[in-house]
């Protein structure tokens, strides 16, 4: 991994301003995880690793009630706001690494944030980004710092893909075992399938 000045620690993004429209009229930022909304679980597994961003959109008044208490900033964007106007918005103004964490994936833990936390230390110039056992790449994503502005002015729906091909060249995957990395619930049988599984 390529090495380069070191820099604070990251702050967490956590990506729930999406419509869910496959979720067919339930909102699936309020889905139960161990009793929780998984809005407010996956916010409180990024606060375990540092200062979290939980990006909603400004007529999501349940997911903001989802996270009364928790000590996450809630960072709201424009009603039919795409990913990278959530991205975009939860980067503005950070002046070190940020760590992009959809919330739809409940089985990214605190110990995968960790461990890209981790490798962040010994390698601040690399993109770190999981993947799953078989190497398909996903989420989370840490990017360093000197790639924040280029996140800070995202628009539309394509998320930070423009960013990932251009910087390709740092770009390492880190393993996170099993479909965690690559693994968003999207329908209601998604959530039903991954129940299922245990978890």
């Amino acid at each position: 991994m390529s090495r380069g000045k070191a820099s604070a620690g990251p702050t967490v993004i956590v990506l729930a301003a999406g419509r869910g429209t496959r979720m067919r009229g339930a909102d699936k930022m309020l889905e139960k995880v161990g009793g929780d909304p998984v809005i407010r679980v996956m916010a409180a597994r990024a606060l375990k690793c540092g200062p979290t961003r939980v990006v909603i959109a400004a007529d999501q008044d349940a997911r903001r009630a989802a996270l009364q208490g928790l000590d996450a900033e809630v960072i709201e964007i424009a009603a039919g706001g795409g990913m990278g106007d959530s991205i975009a918005a939860g980067a503005a103004g950070l002046a070190g690494p940020a760590l992009v964490l959809p919330a739809d994936m409940p089985g990214l833990r605190a110990n995968d944030l960790y461990l890209l936390i981790g490798l962040h230390r010994h390698a601040p110039g690399a993109i770190l980004r999981g993947c799953d056992a078989a190497g398909a790449p996903g989420h989370p994503v840490l990017f360093p710092a000197d790639l924040v502005k280029e996140l800070s002015g995202l628009t539309g729906d394509t998320g930070a893909r423009n960013v990932l091909k251009k910087h390709g060249a740092r770009v390492h995957l880190v393993p996170l075992g099993g479909d965690r990395a690559t693994r968003d619930l999207d329908t209601p049988e998604d959530w039903a399938a991954w129940r299922a599984g245990g978890a």
